[in-house]
């Protein structure tokens, strides 16, 4: 770019947002040839950081790690906001649009015990801690004898609660501990088939300004096209089951050369009831399959069951 000013980029203050950040910032300044002072980091707190005492479903779910950046974005405070992709509404404000996905992470879940070394060893009624109402349901459907328990906070915090005897158990995602670092506090890890992740789960978002050409420009030459692919068919699944911030939602996008095989999972917060759909096609029909995949959840879902 021949433009070698400053490209300001929004981010959370947490160890991982920072971790993201500071992936993408590095990723530009390599592909843009510019120096890191080029890309500074502005670090905005969102609402989601300031609630701690509950689940953010109860205070809207969705938007609460994003709103603040999206500001910033509109106002022209930042020119860039790094996102966890699963934090990231189905729509997004006026005027901002996904600029693309830096490559995915592992996108499995991590059992983490002082306990018990798997899952199934966990002993009965043992309290297993989670912010997440999908781990929270599939913990339930793997497992009705556990109890399931609040856990907010960042990464360490969470750590630190286990180690301290609060919980049992926890569940994060793979993607997370390895960016920060944080692998050898792995107990064990889920098969996807047998727990799905979140959509989005392991992928890095950039927003940018619509308009901003510049910004664009710059993020296309870091952005990674099968990430890009499969987080379009799950979120046009996503998009298409909505639901309130209280379901239970998974899904998750493969791409094996050309073609992107896609998995959904709709359950009821206590885990007794789910429902799931999968379809394929090549990855140029993403959408199409996420969003089918979607129709068909929806038609065959019991009245009631996306409000509960």
């Amino acid at each position: 770019m021949a433009d070698r000013s400053t490209l300001v980029i929004g981010t959370r203050g947490s160890p991982l947002a920072l971790a993201q950040a500071h992936e993408g910032q590095e990723r530009l300044a390599a592909a843009l040839g510019w120096d890191l002072v080029q890309l500074p980091l502005s670090i905005i707190k969102t609402t989601g950081d300031a609630i701690q005492d509950r689940p953010l479903s109860e205070a809207g779910g969705k938007g609460l790690f994003t709103k603040e950046l999206d500001t910033a974005l509109l106002e022209r405070e930042i020119d860039l906001a790094v996102h966890s992709a699963k934090d990231l509404p189905t729509v997004l404000p006026d005027g901002l649009v996904i600029a693309g996905y830096l490559p995915r992470e592992d996108v499995r879940d991590a059992f983490i015990s002082l306990r018990a070394r798997t899952f199934a060893d966990l002993p009965e009624r043992a309290v297993v801690g989670s912010a997440s109402l999908r781990r929270q349901a599939q913990v339930k459907r793997l497992r009705p004898d556990l109890q399931v328990s609040l856990l907010r906070g960042n990464v360490g915090t969470r750590l630190a609660k286990l180690e301290r005897g609060e919980f049992d158990a926890t569940l994060l995602a793979m993607a997370g501990l390895n960016r920060l670092g944080l692998t050898d506090h792995v107990t064990a890890i889920f098969d996807i088939d047998d727990f799905l992740p979140a959509v989005g789960q392991g992928a890095i978002a950039l927003v940018a300004r619509k308009i901003d050409t510049r910004t664009l420009e710059a993020v296309g030459r870091i952005v990674d096209a099968a990430t890009g692919a499969a987080l379009v068919a799950e979120r046009a699944y996503l998009a298409v089951l909505e639901g309130s911030c209280r379901t239970p939602i998974a899904g998750h996008a493969r791409l094996t050369e050309d073609r992107l095989a896609f998995r959904g999972l709709v359950l009821r917060p206590d885990g007794s009831q789910s429902l799931s759909a999968a379809g394929e096609g090549p990855a140029a029909d993403a959408e199409r399959i996420g969003r089918a995949a979607g129709q068909d959840l929806r038609a065959r879902l019991p009245p009631g069951f996306l409000s509960v």
